[in-house]
């Protein structure tokens, strides 16, 4: 269920909260194709299936900033902020890769509100996502996404 805030002492004290996990997403070879095409990174690995199946890791991974970019995908199941008057993805810390993601597994994302702090007229959080895959003991990536908010009046 996503946690919904309209105000910003609402997110202020919800520092250590946690949001839960969205539903699965299959990473599919079509999207690791089209992540390839978008940055011109098509190293074997990714978008040759016959040459995959006899390297590292059995198949075709999903490129670690492809795994990266789908915190985007799951931050608003995650977390909403309505009666904004802007929202801004400030950056990213402490990005890492535990595991890598076959294509065709399902993945989701889990978070935490592990950082608040107000700015000027706006509020900071950051929020700890978990990227899950289904079946691995060790997630594709952990990020902690900053994000800053500022509400109507």
């Amino acid at each position: 269920m996503t946690f919904v805030i309209s105000r910003a002492d609402e997110l202020v004290g919800a520092e250590g909260r946690d949001l839960g996990a969205t539903d699965w997403v299959e990473l599919t070879q079509e999207r690791v194709n089209r992540f390839a095409d978008a940055t011109d990174d098509h190293q074997w690995i990714h978008v040759d299936p016959v040459r995959a199946r006899e390297g590292p890791f059995g198949a075709c991974i999903a490129h670690g900033y492809l795994t990266l970019a789908l915190a985007n995908l799951f931050l608003p199941q995650l977390i909403r902020a309505d009666r904004l008057k802007m929202g801004v993805n400030v950056g990213c810390e402490r990005v890492r890769f535990p595991a890598p993601v076959k294509v065709g597994s399902r993945i989701r994302g889990r978070g935490e509100i592990v950082k608040v702090e107000p700015i000027r007229d706006a509020v900071q959080s950051t929020v700890r996502v978990t990227i899950e895959i289904e079946g691995s003991e060790r997630p594709a990536c952990v990020v902690d996404t900053i994000s800053r908010y500022t509400f109507e009046d």
